[in-house]
């Protein structure tokens, strides 16, 4: 099957659903997605400027952090990356919203992965994959928004939807095959581990209780055709606290010995988790958060494996997404902050592409815009 029909709305639906399951009720795997999400964006960006102006750089750096902490960037970033290990890939509208505290009128809303689909009246097209128009080269031209959410209470069967241009759409996923066009969760690997290691802790649990249940069990050493005292097989026999108690001729009395967990248990665990962290490059100390059986030197040998795919993702992260939402934001900055008359808007171009721009942005452009004399040079940094 080809990338997309191999990854169709039925086959993610149904992973989505599982993983969604595994992060909200597994420990471990809410912990795992919780501290990928944590260690890739940290607090948050921070925009560096790099420009001849040290007052320009000052100002803007200023005003694009307290734009940041209004719409609580690092707190969506952290959200999106975690909607990429169950999801399989998250979704973000550069959108309007007027009521922000902040000149800068720029936010960034968030929708599930579930809202971007093909409608079931929309006549199937080659150029459609379950929700994103494609152009003749393969480039996302607009996406199909449901305007209510599948699961949502009120949601009946119908399915209006409107259609975001590619321009206002951040689309974030791993791409594992050519051709590929939507994301399946990044945990899918490992959904059977968290059953087998869930089947296993359950089975440890029923056996230990098991053997709780029995206070003591009566045996004897004599022959069945012996002199033994007869017995009623199976009677039972109650028992009273701190109390002697005489048993019948040739009979003995033995307690349960508590057999679970076994001794491989702890070590079942271990490794299952190893290979649950696996498809994440997560080693086993920081999915299990236990360190007990390294010395120094092997977490640090095991951390930078780790750490140099957490900077892999952090350099996804910042082409994908914080380019993008620079670019939407020093367009609204100079078009608010009235910065006009200094640089020809061809000038600007050259850094930030007309086509990065969002379309709320491009309904408003007037001819010159203004961000420093000597050009513009920015650098997106992850705490």
């Amino acid at each position: 099957m080809s990338a997309d029909a191999a990854a169709g709305a039925d086959v993610r639906r149904t992973l989505r659903n599982r993983a969604r399951y595994e992060v909200a009720n597994n420990s471990y795997a809410r912990g795992i997605a919780l501290t990928l999400a944590n260690d890739t964006v940290g607090t948050g960006p921070r925009l560096q400027m790099l420009t001849a102006l040290d007052a320009v750089n000052r100002t803007v750096e200023r005003e694009f952090e307290a734009w940041a902490q209004e719409v609580c960037l690092a707190e969506k970033l952290r959200t999106m990356r975690m909607a990429r290990a169950q999801d399989g890939e998250a979704f973000a509208i550069l959108a309007n919203n007027p009521v922000l505290d902040h000149p800068v009128k720029l936010d960034l809303r968030l929708i599930e992965a579930d809202q971007v689909t093909s409608p079931l009246h929309a006549v199937e097209d080659e150029n459609v994959v379950d929700g994103i128009e494609l152009d003749r080269y393969g480039n996302p031209v607009s996406y199909q928004v449901l305007k209510e959410h599948p699961g949502a209470g009120g949601w009946s069967f119908s399915d209006d939807f409107t259609r975001v241009p590619a321009a206002d759409m951040v689309h974030v996923f791993r791409q594992e095959r050519p051709g590929q066009h939507r994301g399946v969760p990044e945990i899918t690997p490992a959904l059977p581990l968290f059953a087998q290691l869930r089947r296993f802790t359950l089975a440890v649990i029923s056996a230990a209780e098991a053997a709780a249940n029995f206070a003591g069990i009566l045996y004897t050493d004599t022959p069945p055709a012996g002199e033994a005292v007869a017995v009623e097989p199976m009677d039972l026999i109650e028992l009273e606290r701190n109390m002697l108690l005489t048993m019948p001729g040739g009979w003995k009395m033995s307690q349960i010995e508590a057999e679970q967990p076994a001794t491989t248990y702890a070590d079942f665990k271990k490794q299952i988790l190893n290979e649950i962290a696996r498809c994440l490059n997560m080693p086993f100390n920081i999915a299990a958060g236990n360190s007990s059986g390294y010395n120094y030197a092997s977490g640090r040998l095991d951390h930078q494996t780790y750490y140099k795919s957490i900077r892999v993702d952090q350099s996804f992260m910042a082409r994908k997404v914080l380019d993008r939402v620079l670019a939407a934001w020093l367009w609204e900055y100079a078009l608010e902050a009235g910065l006009v008359d200094s640089v020809p808007m061809d000038g600007f171009r050259r850094i930030l592409p007309a086509a990065k721009m969002p379309a709320i942005s491009r309904r408003r452009s007037s001819g010159l815009i203004d961000t420093c004399t000597h050009g513009l040079q920015s650098v997106m940094l992850l705490a």
